[in-house]
């Protein structure tokens, strides 16, 4: 499974963008799909999640009502859309896939995107 991740930059707060993340590989589908973040100096934190076969989605506390998984499977490409931005969402941002049920421990996914930096000016 191959991930890229894509569509950060620098915001405004309140402003809102969306990250994309194309899948490729013979497998993938039986994966779940999951965003993650990481700010400097702190641990990187799951965001959302969602499941390609069931459309199954998780959040992250801080980020309902903001954020939005989804999936166009005709694209192969799980998006996150965030609005309502705030400063502290300010992160390097990485979508994943595990190949078992969707989990928010990053430990348990198999492969990872390369990032996308956000940036979210006060």
């Amino acid at each position: 499974v191959q991930l890229q991740a894509f569509g950060g930059g620098l915001v405004q707060a309140g402003d809102s963008l969306k990250l994309s993340c194309a899948a490729s590989g013979r497998t993938f589908r039986r994966y779940a799909m999951g965003w993650f973040r990481q700010a400097p100096g702190k641990e990187r934190e799951f965001v959302a999640g969602i499941s390609w076969s069931e459309s199954r989605t998780l959040y992250a506390d801080f980020v309902k009502d903001r954020f939005t998984i989804s999936i166009n499977n005709a694209k192969n490409t799980v998006y996150l859309q965030m609005n309502s931005l705030k400063p502290e969402d300010t992160a390097v941002y990485y979508c994943a896939a595990v190949g078992s049920i969707m989990t928010t421990n990053d430990n348990a996914y198999d492969y990872w995107g390369q990032g996308t930096l956000v940036t979210v000016s006060s």
